[in-house]
Parts: structure tokens; C-alpha cells; sequence
């Protein structure tokens, strides 16, 4: 269909609705769903910024109705992949967790169970607390699942590859009894934990372990640990699982891919970030990927990150002088997956909390915003009948004087997402740290 103009484009496709009716955002969700095709396996909605409370809300609404009436099992968030298996003990809540020293409670985890102190927020707790309450309920017979995607990697520090790699170990172990030679000698190379989470190795490439002899031959160990998972591949499904084969070859893969980070830690180089940022979103599409497989014959998976993760455009970032480039795990995603990844972006219309102000004229934020309910969803996939030359003199949206992790719609909006969803005001997480001034908007990347 063709659209003379991005009014009438609105007119025509947006699904409006108020977050704060469950019925209303239940209706839209279905009317969402059911324009999707069925092959979908992997639903992305990203957020514009950390710490938007109303797009939380949403969120959490969103995958409730998603598994409650179409078929989603799991939900994958912007977490640390091996800390995300914590909060999965708990929503299980299994009674051989809890007696093995698992979670009994959601502080027990709402620190070591997240990463990027994601288990603060408010939104987050509820989230994880309806899963549980639903796994609680024998009415249900599939229990939904908790993963986090992200890489075990911090903006000012990067974990030790020890959790990943010992949890190899450990699944080995239970399957040939201990190999102390083999524990023995990757811990000789891991050496401190400290040397390899100092934080001024982020800024300093000199202060980074992840070149030296030792992390070299680790990175020679992990390959001959991933190697040894595959071609045992069908014995150790038999005498274990495939769940537990696959979470053991995912968390050695993690490893892998840490190894790498650390590696490229320790390089002089100008594109240095930009190839941190790339390694970290591959690793977040391989995470999403594992979960697809892992929930393939129970249900689909929903994924929440930032908006620039989940995008199946390049990735764009203006940090400071620099303009970094990379491929977000969207566009991974959206070549391993192809028509199975779809992604709704998200968008809000003002914040005083974040320090976004009302949108310039001109911009997608303000059409959005003149119209009189308070959300909506609108497709984008049909971006061919929208009028470029409209799209393409949309005016820029400024960005936020609190919140650096805001980022404005432009162009690419209509090409990086299948959907997109407005906001047209939200305020900041309740549970989030707090937020300082900026002297600029840091908002309108990609």
C-alpha cells in the first residue's frame, strides 16, 4: 500500500491504546500478533533508553499477554547471559534448586542474578515474580523460561572468563567424573580474577591481560574445550540432556567470545571500541540464538534490550570526536534468522525525569505525539509505500540532558524495525540509580 504522506501512513496503520488499561494494551498486542507470520520465533522490543518506567511497563504487559495467549515461552533480556541461569532457578522455582542452595527469595539474586544493577529495578522484580507465580501454577504446563543475552561485560569493567569456563568444567565432571588436570591447568592460566576485571584496562590498553602468554594459551584450552563438546556431541546428550548439553556449549562459547573481548582489550588500536562493541552484540545474537533452540518445541522467545541491540540496521554511536560503527545483534539476528526475528523499536514523546523535552516539529516523535492516545504500535515493514522524500527531511529530535543512553527516530527508523511503539511520556525506573545532568543531549545516534 502506498501512503502520500506520513500522516496518513499513522492514520491508516497505528494501533492505538493507554498503558495503563491491561485491556487496551491486550487488544493492541493481539492485533500486533496476529499480523505476524507464524515462523516468527524471535520477537525483539527495544527501548529507547535505560530506565524508561512506562516502556518496563509495557514490557512486562506485553510478554504476559504474549505468553498467556500466544505461545512465548521464554523472555531474554540486556542481562549478563551466565548470571541470567540464577534467576531462572528462581522463577523455576524447583524444590532440587532451593535444596541445592539456589534462590529462595528475590533479593537473594537481585544482585548476582543481573548484571548492570538491572535487578534494582522495580519493573525488573515484578517481571521475574509474575514468571515465578505462573511456573507456581499446575495449570500451566509449560514453564516459562528467564535468560539474559548480554555478554559478562560492564562500560567500565569486564568479568574474568572463570564463571563461564567452570561451568564447563563442572558438566564434564558430572558426566566422566573430575578431570583435576584439565581443572588444574586452565586454572594456572586464569590466574587472578582481579587482573583480568581492572577497570582501567577499559580505558588503558597496557593494563589488559587478555594478550599475555597466559591468556593466550587460555584462549588455545577453550577452543580444545569447545572442540571436545562436539565431536562427543551425541554421548553426552545421551548421558545427560540436550538442555544441559546445549547450556554447557553456549557457556563455552561465552567463554570464546570473552577471550576475544579481552583480547581486543589489549590492542593498541583506533578502532578499538568499535570492535568491542561488535564482539559484545555478536556475542548477545549467539545468546539469542541458543535460546531460539533451546525453547524450540516449547514456545517462542521474546527479547528486551536498547534499541540500537535489537535494530537490524548498522549501529551508529557519536562518542565524542568518534563516530563508531558495528553490527548490532539485530543484524545478526536478522541474517542467521532471516523472517523468524521480527523487532518493535520504541520511541517516547517527552520525559522530564530523562531530561527529554517536548519534540521538535518536524520530527517522527511529533507526529506521533499529536495523536490522542497516550501509546500506539504502527508497522514499518512496509516501509517501500511510505513517502521517502517526507522520511527523509524529518526533522532531528534533540536528546536528553540527563539520560546518555537516550536515542532520537530519523530515517533509518523505518528500515532498522519491523514495528515501532510510542510512548508519548514516560518517567525514570523506579529502583534506578540516580541520573546526573549532562551538558548536552547525547540523543539521535543509531
Amino acid at each position: 500500500m502506498a501512503y502520500a504522506t506520513l500522516d496518513n501512513w499513522i492514520e491508516k496503520e497505528a494501533i492505538p491504546f493507554s498503558i495503563e488499561s491491561p485491556e487496551a494494551v491486550n487488544a493492541a498486542v493481539d492485533k500486533l500478533v496476529a499480523s505476524l507470520d507464524d515462523s516468527v520465533k524471535l520477537l525483539g522490543f527495544g527501548e529507547a533508553l535505560h530506565g524508561g518506567e512506562e516502556i518496563l511497563m509495557l514490557r512486562n504487559r506485553l510478554f504476559q499477554r504474549l505468553v498467556e495467549r500466544h505461545g512465548y515461552s521464554a523472555i531474554a533480556i540486556e542481562s549478563s547471559f551466565p548470571r541470567g541461569l540464577l534467576v531462572n532457578e528462581y522463577v523455576s522455582g524447583r524444590h532440587e534448586y532451593m535444596a541445592g542452595g539456589g534462590p529462595a527469595s528475590y533479593q537473594d539474586m537481585e544482585d548476582t542474578g543481573f548484571s548492570h544493577s538491572f535487578g534494582k529495578l522495580e519493573a525488573n522484580r515484578e517481571l521475574v515474580e509474575w514468571m515465578r507465580q505462573y511456573n507456581a501454577n499446575p495449570d500451566h504446563p509449560v514453564r516459562i523460561q528467564f535468560y539474559g543475552f548480554d555478554s559478562p561485560t560492564e562500560m567500565m569493567g569486564t568479568d574474568s572468563p572463570r564463571q563461564v569456563l567452570t561451568f564447563v568444567l563442572d558438566y564434564l565432571a558430572s558426566i566422566d567424573g573430575s578431570d583435576q588436570e584439565l581443572r588444574s591447568r586452565i586454572d594456572s592460566l586464569l590466574g587472578a580474577d582481579s587482573d583480568w576485571e581492572n577497570p582501567a584496562a577499559m580505558m588503558d590498553p597496557t593494563q589488559s591481560v587478555g594478550l599475555s602468554d597466559a591468556a593466550s594459551k587460555l584462549r588455545i584450552e577453550t577452543e580444545d574445550l569447545i572442540m571436545q563438546l562436539q565431536v562427543r556431541r551425541p554421548e553426552l546428550i545421551a548421558r545427560s540432556d540436550r538442555d544441559r548439553y546445549l547450556e554447557a556449549l553456549q557457556h563455552a562459547s561465552a567463554a570464546r567470545n570473552l577471550l576475544n573481548y579481552h583480547a581486543e582489550l589489549a590492542r593498541e588500536s583506533e578502532e578499538r571500541t568499535a570492535v568491542l562493541l561488535g564482539i559484545r552484540d555478536t556475542a548477545m545474537a549467539d545468546n539469542l540464538a541458543y535460546a531460539v533452540t533451546r525453547e524450540h518445541g516449547r514456545g517462542k522467545v521474546f527479547a528486551f534490550a536498547h534499541n540500537r541491540h535489537l535494530q537490524q540496521g548498522k549501529a551508529e554511536w557519536q562518542l565524542g570526536p568518534q563516530l563508531l560503527r558495528w553490527w548490532p545483534a539485530g543484524a545478526h539476528l536478522g541474517a542467521m534468522l532471516g523472517d523468524d526475528y521480527v523487532v518493535i523499536g520504541t520511541g517516547v514523546g517527552v520525559s522530564a525525569e530523562n531530561g527529554i523535552g517536548q519534540p521538535e516539529a518536524g520530527s517522527l516523535e511529533a507526529l506521533f505525539a499529536s495523536q490522542p492516545e497516550s501509546a500506539l504500535f504502527i508497522p514499518t515493514h512496509q516501509a517501500e509505500g511510505l513517502p521517502a522524500s517526507e522520511i527523509n527531511s524529518l526533522a532531528p529530535r534533540s536528546g536528553s540532558r540527563k539520560n546518555p543512553g537516550y536515542f532520537s527516530f530519523d530515517a533509518a527508523t523505518f528500515t532498522d524495525f519491523d514495528w515501532l511503539a510510542f510512548v508519548g511520556s514516560t518517567g525514570y525506573s523506579r529502583g534506578g540509580p540516580a541520573l546526573p545532568d549532562i551538558a548536552n543531549g547525547l540523543g539521535g545516534g543509531k
